[in-house]
């Protein structure tokens, strides 16, 4: 028994080790990974040289057209090593705009899917505006295209998934997180710089990811898949979610629900996981 573990745990291999372009390879049919404005293209952003910081060639994003089980499709995958995987003009504009095709591509008969892997801390603040402007984009080709094919959002490494593309996750069909994965709204230094460091230090990773880590958010019902950090074990709940179709009834429309468990909670005391959960899913 101890072999077999030992061996299993040789075979397995790191997802969030993985750069955004091998992720996207690693997730596609073998040998129908196809990169569009790939790095040759030298789409980078116009803005971080005049603020002295050194652009990205593909400006973070990575764009890959292929196939999964045979069927078409696009794996959408931001660098989080890159400006912590921060969204400007360029990235947003290529993530949108691959978003767009795929839905004419399904309008003319050709069901494309979407996945995207999100390592993101939201908006480059370098790029406020622009970004801003892309990341509603964003959201309103997720929302067009989840009528065609699920869309599927997939959060796996440490940088986690905040702000604008927060709400991204929020509109995909279905979600899935690896142990490491963090989803919020706020990241923790921005909620520590508002709200102060008795009421959350960003420094706390425990407690950290006790409330919006990727095991949390699974227990809260706000993800669907929780797996851990393996390509095979990845692909194939990946391909599971996939299967299912569009779901009857997306997370976002279910607002009511939501807003309805908010208001119960206790903003008096400090949260931790177990109120976490318990606001989700009832005492």
């Amino acid at each position: 028994m101890a072999e077999q573990n030992i061996q299993r745990l040789l075979a397995q291999r790191s997802f969030t080790e993985l750069g955004a372009r091998e992720r996207a390879r690693a997730l596609l049919d073998a040998g129908s990974f196809r990169e569009l404005l790939d790095p040759f293209a030298r789409l980078m952003s116009p803005w971080l040289p005049k603020q002295g910081i050194v652009p990205q060639a593909d400006d973070g994003v990575v764009v890959a057209k292929g196939l999964i089980d045979g069927a078409p499709a696009v794996v959408v995958a931001i660098e989080g090593a890159f400006q912590g995987g921060s969204l400007g003009e360029v990235g947003g504009a290529k993530i949108a705009g691959s978003l767009e095709l795929a839905v004419e591509d399904n309008k003319g008969g050709t069901p494309t899917r979407v996945v995207l892997l999100l390592e993101t801390g939201g908006v480059r603040l370098q790029e406020a505006n622009l970004g801003l402007a892309a990341i509603a984009e964003i959201q309103a080709a997720i929302v067009e295209l989840r009528q065609y094919q699920p869309v599927i959002g997939l959060v796996a490494g440490p940088v986690g998934c905040f702000g604008g593309m927060s709400i991204a996750a929020g509109l995909c069909s279905y979600l899935l997180v690896t142990r490491e994965a963090r989803l919020g709204l706020n990241g923790p230094q921005v909620i520590e710089q508002e709200a102060g460091l008795d009421e959350y230090d960003s420094r706390d990773r425990p407690f950290i990811w006790s409330l919006t880590g990727g095991e949390q958010r699974h227990a809260s019902g706000l993800v669907d898949g929780y797996v851990a950090d393996d390509v095979e074990a990845i692909r194939s709940e990946l391909h599971g979610l996939l299967a299912k179709g569009k779901p009857e009834l997306e997370r976002s429309r279910r607002h009511a629900w939501f807003l309805e468990r908010l208001r119960a909670v206790d903003t008096s005391v400090q949260a931790d996981a177990a109120a976490v959960r318990s606001a989700y899913q009832g005492a």
